[in-house]
């Protein structure tokens, strides 16, 4: 399955924002870094969608060593947490 790169940050103490380099403009958020993490999936879906009306699809994923490599993201990525979110998300039961 895919996985996308996410980087999480703490916007502010009451606040974790998750986005991803892949995917501009594509963000999730959260009280905490779980409720972040829980609502990501969200996030991509809808942004798939967003882009399906447009006849456009999903980019390939990039590796995380690939984004390292990219001085646009290199920064962020030394400061904050990368995740990496499925894409898409197994169903339950699914291997």
């Amino acid at each position: 399955m895919p996985q996308y790169v996410a980087i999480i940050e703490d916007t502010d103490p009451d606040a974790v924002s998750l986005w991803f380099p892949d995917l501009p403009g594509c963000i999730s958020g959260g009280d905490d870094i779980d409720e972040a993490l829980e609502s990501a999936p969200d996030a991509l879906e809808f942004y798939a969608q967003e882009l399906a009306e447009d006849g456009r699809q999903l980019p390939p994923p990039r590796t995380l060593d690939e984004l390292k490599a990219n001085p646009e993201f290199a920064d962020d990525l030394r400061k904050h947490t990368a995740v990496l979110i499925e894409w898409p998300p197994r169903e339950d039961g699914e291997e």
